[in-house]
């Protein structure tokens, strides 16, 4: 199911999330873009792991372990078509 944004709650959500990888992680904002692929700053599945909980615990969601998210985008459309969804 494809994420549906007005372009303002998208945009929010990619600072939202860039900001939070920044603080967990120490990443410069700059190399945070929504097609940044998290293997090519060198993180571990740990890291990610690491990411995936602060998603979870910031915004109410459970991610299934088999969702693939790999690039920051990834984490920006789940989180939005997950959390509209838990609004519905």
């Amino acid at each position: 199911m494809p994420a549906v944004f007005s372009p303002v709650s998208r945009a929010a959500l990619v600072r939202q999330v860039r900001a939070l990888i920044h603080r967990r992680k120490g990443v410069e904002l700059r190399r945070l873009r929504v097609s940044t692929d998290l293997n090519e700053l060198g993180f571990d599945l740990i890291d990610v792991v690491d990411i995936i909980l602060e998603v979870e615990r910031r915004y109410d969601l459970t991610i299934p372990d088999e969702v693939p998210l790999d690039t920051v985008g990834d984490f920006v459309r789940y989180i939005g078509c997950h959390r509209q969804l838990a609004a519905a």
